[in-house]
C-alpha cells in the first residue's frame, strides 16, 4: 500500500507540479515518522505479547465464568467482557482476539457450546480492539490527523462499552431463541 501512494503521488507531482519530487517525498515521509505518539505502538504490541505468553489471560477467563454463567447464553459473555477487557490492555484487535479466542474456544467446545456462536462472539468482540483505547489505530488516527489522542481515546469509551452491551444482547436473544445449543448450567 505504500509503494501504491508513493508511486501516485510521484506521478502526480511529475504530472502536476514542478516541486522536486526526492525532496518533497523525503520530508513528508520523514514528517509523518517523527512523532513521539508513535513510540507507544511496540510498547502496546508487548503489552498485549506479554499477556499472551502469561496465564493472565487463562486466570481472567476463570474469574469472570462465575460472574457470567447466570446470563442466558451462560459462558459465551465471557468471549465478549474477555475481550473487552483485553482490549483496553492491548490496545490490538489481533491481539485480543487470538489471545481470548486460545483460551476461551477449548473451553467452551469441551463444555458443549455451539461452534458457529461461540466463534461469533469471538470475532466480534475481537474488533473491541480497534475501538476500546488505548487502540493502535486510534494512536496512529491521531497523529495523521494532528489530533489529540486524548481526546480521541475518549471518544471509543462510551461506544465502546455499547458495542459490548449490544454484543452481548444479541447472545442473550440467540439464547432464548436456540435454548437447546445453550448447555445446562450444571455443566459448567
Amino acid at each position: 500500500i505504500a509503494l501504491s501512494l508513493i508511486g501516485v503521488g510521484a506521478i502526480g507531482m511529475m504530472l502536476f507540479s514542478s516541486a522536486p519530487i526526492g525532496k518533497v517525498m523525503a520530508t513528508a515521509v520523514f514528517s509523518s515518522n517523527n512523532s513521539w505518539a508513535l513510540t507507544s505502538l511496540p510498547l502496546f504490541i508487548w503489552m498485549a505479547e506479554i499477556l499472551f505468553r502469561t496465564r493472565l489471560s487463562e486466570d481472567m477467563f476463570s474469574g469472570l465464568a462465575p460472574w457470567l454463567v447466570r446470563l442466558p447464553g451462560r459462558l459465551l459473555h465471557v468471549n465478549v467482557v474477555g475481550c473487552g477487557i483485553f482490549a483496553a490492555v492491548s490496545g490490538s484487535s489481533a491481539a485480543t482476539c487470538v489471545t481470548i479466542g486460545k483460551m476461551s474456544m477449548p473451553e467452551l467446545m469441551r463444555r458443549g457450546y455451539d461452534e458457529r456462536i461461540a466463534l461469533g462472539s469471538l470475532a466480534t468482540a475481537g474488533t473491541l480492539g480497534i475501538l476500546i483505547p488505548p487502540s493502535i489505530t486510534m494512536v496512529v488516527y491521531a497523529v495523521a490527523a494532528e489530533a489529540s489522542i486524548i481526546r480521541i481515546f475518549l471518544a471509543g469509551v462510551l461506544p465502546g462499552i455499547m458495542l459490548m452491551g449490544l454484543f452481548m444482547g444479541y447472545i442473550i436473544f440467540w439464547a432464548w431463541l436456540n435454548p437447546t445449543k445453550v448447555p445446562p448450567a450444571d455443566i459448567q
